[in-house]
């Protein structure tokens, strides 16, 4: 599993988790899409734009490996704004590739943005 360094593990001053710190023995959790309704919590909305952000400032729009980025903070984004980078995507694997849709980030999220 690959440790991407130097990204936040997590928001400050929070207990929202961006990355894991080694591999599930048990199995890799899967990747799946998460539904964001209206109502959800502030500290929820602000979690996405932080790890967005997060996401931004590493990969840009290139391809990125799951490595150890937490999967439940993947999910909430994945399928809108992170989307496989490979046809052959297994949502259960640490080596799965990702990108980022930019024009579908910006628009969900222009707050991660602003600085770029």
């Amino acid at each position: 599993m690959l440790k991407h360094r130097g990204f936040p593990g997590r928001l400050p001053g929070t207990d929202f988790q961006f990355t894991i710190r080694r591999a599930n023995p048990r199995g890799v959790t899967a990747i799946t899409r998460r539904e964001r309704f209206k109502d959800r919590k502030p500290a929820d909305r602000r979690a996405d734009i932080a790890f967005m952000q997060a996401l931004w400032e590493h990969f840009g729009d290139q391809p990125f490996e799951r490595g150890n980025l937490d999967a439940g903070r993947l999910s909430w984004l994945f399928g809108r704004e992170v989307i496989a980078a490979e046809e052959d995507f297994d949502p259960e694997s640490y080596d799965a590739l990702l990108v980022i849709d930019e024009a579908v980030a910006r628009a969900s999220f222009p707050d991660a943005f602003e600085d770029f």
